[in-house]
């Protein structure tokens, strides 16, 4: 039965998709030898978020999260970033593929909001492996076998590759859902005063100096 590693070489941000991607240089090993035909690769990546320290900037930033800073030792837990499939083609020995990763920028989302609110380092993530290996051995052909629930790989992601991302797909523009009976407000406001942009309603409503 495959004995198969997992490791993380770098990620990178994929221009020209629909919505933002990041893609994972992802090393694929087979310790036992047997040529793997193909894997049904399952990959769900946890942000560690008590494994980095966080600046005085930061801890604000957070607080819709996890709360003030006294209460972080109750409330400072990991979370869910998302969850990627892919499909690892045969390979021998040793094959590196890119595992694709799918970014938001709505700030509904809580990953978004924690990446959004730091301002450099890097984020420790553990990608947990599952999912189905085809192989092939001289004795009996094709085999099927599940991944094993251990294999799982750590990485540090930089914050400022996440923010290159959302600068690509979204240059100096954020995103705000609104409840609609707000929206329609909003609306009004911005055709009773006949402005052109959104940007423009709001800023006339913000104080300029809060």
């Amino acid at each position: 039965m495959p004995d198969l590693s997992f490791e993380v070489d770098g990620a990178a941000a994929v221009p020209f998709c629909e919505s933002p991607l990041l893609a994972f240089r992802l090393r694929v090993a087979n310790r036992s030898g047997e040529p793997i035909h193909s894997i049904m690769l399952r990959c769900q990546i946890m942000i560690e978020t008590t494994r980095r320290s966080y600046t005085a900037e930061e801890r604000p930033k957070l607080a819709d999260l996890f709360g003030y800073p006294e209460q972080w030792k109750q409330t400072l837990h990991g979370m869910l970033w998302t969850i990627s499939t892919v499909l690892v083609p045969a390979f021998s020995d040793t094959t590196v593929t890119d595992l694709p990763v799918p970014c938001t920028f709505d700030f509904n989302v809580a990953a978004t909001k924690y990446f959004g609110g730091l301002e450099g380092g890097e984020v420790p993530l553990c990608l947990l492996f599952s999912g189905t290996v085809f192989y092939q051995t001289s004795a009996s052909g094709l085999q099927v076998a599940q991944i094993p629930w251990d294999r799982q790989a750590e990485y540090r992601l930089p914050v400022r590759l996440w923010r290159e991302l959302m600068d690509m797909y979204y240059p100096n523009t954020a995103w705000l859902c609104l409840e609609r009976d707000v929206f329609e407000r909003l609306r009004q406001f911005r055709t009773q005063h006949a402005l052109a942009t959104w940007d423009q309603a709001l800023d006339m409503l913000l104080p300029k100096n809060p």
